[in-house]
């Protein structure tokens, strides 16, 4: 089952993205988002909150160089490939669905465009597909019934690359069964989901509780439990970055003692570089040009929330 975009407008796209879960929310429900919890979606999905009619610089230029990258990818391979401007849905889960790049003609296969920083061109090497990308076409053939769909990325603006991925029945299955869980769950079901604790989450939260009322109010004596096991685990990090300072130490010694800044062992190679930083030293700029240090229009203000705990006694 399918419906055109081509009429709809971008506020109308907007909206409907609510009604379902697409490919670029797969890696959001698993988890593997950096940029977006479960939870941000979560508000999304259920009108709490408003859908950002924003695009970052790399979507843009993705979405910019996708016909690009679809051409290259027909004159790489001698393949045609065609636009479908429709959403699909799958046909026992129409909640589940799919806006595809392109077609690939005469075969049972979609071409799913990208665009790559080059610091991420280690995600790409060798038969490696990056894992949020790698769920995402499996969704999409899940959702249109493809048995493989082919990745082609342009990684740093200047390096072009082309992958086969053969659908993982056994992978679509376990993801399924998560976007169903999620969509029953809390989007139908309204049940929050559990705040993680990813960056994109804390970031989400700092930002949607910048403006509080000075009030106070009684939390749950659950609240206390949680700090208690807060402050075990922060005992159990500042040991565990203790033996791994002891293990750096311990390897430097070694280097130190053989007066050499390379050490090579049967499995890795260890490197002691000298590394020069340039920060700016306040203290000084302040004495050389106290002047500009008393100009109230080089400083800007910001303003978050930050946990202060305090012990009742």
């Amino acid at each position: 089952m399918s419906k055109s975009t081509l009429d709809m407008s971008h506020q109308e796209w907007l909206e409907d993205r609510k009604r379902g879960i697409g490919g670029s929310d797969v890696a959001t429900v698993l988890g593997l988002n950096k940029y977006k919890s479960p939870y941000q979606l979560w508000l999304e999905k259920t009108g709490q909150i408003e859908l950002k009619d924003s695009e970052s610089e790399p979507a843009y230029w993705g979405n910019v160089l996708e016909e690009v990258v679809a051409k290259e990818f027909q004159e790489r391979t001698g393949k045609k490939v065609r636009r479908r401007n429709q959403v699909f849905e799958h046909p026992l889960h129409p909640f589940l669905r799919a806006n595809i790049d392109r077609d690939v003609v005469g075969e049972n296969a979609i071409l799913e465009c990208k665009t790559a920083n080059q610091f991420l061109s280690k995600e790409w090497e060798g038969e490696e597909v990056p894992l949020s990308y790698l769920c995402q076409v499996q969704h999409y053939m899940n959702v249109l019934n493809k048995d493989y769909c082919y990745i082609a990325v342009l990684i740093g603006g200047q390096r072009f690359i082309w992958k086969r991925v053969e659908r993982d029945q056994e992978l679509i299955d376990i993801i399924t069964e998560r976007l169903v869980d999620f969509w029953e769950t809390n989007i139908i079901g309204g049940e929050e989901p559990l705040i993680d604790g990813s960056k994109a989450t804390l970031d989400f939260l700092k930002e949607r509780y910048s403006e509080l009322d000075s009030t106070e109010i009684m939390l749950h004596a659950d609240y206390d439990v949680l700090l208690d096991q807060k402050e075990e685990l922060l005992k159990n990090k500042k040991e565990l970055e203790k033996s791994i300072r002891q293990i750096d130490n311990q390897i430097i010694q070694e280097l130190g003692i053989k007066n050499a800044s390379t050490g090579i062992t049967p499995n890795r190679i260890i490197c002691l570089k000298s590394v020069v930083s340039k920060r700016k030293d306040l203290k000084k700029i302040a004495e050389k040009y106290p002047y500009v240090m008393k100009d109230e229009e080089i400083y800007s203000l910001s303003t978050s929330n930050r946990l202060v705990i305090k012990e009742i006694q």
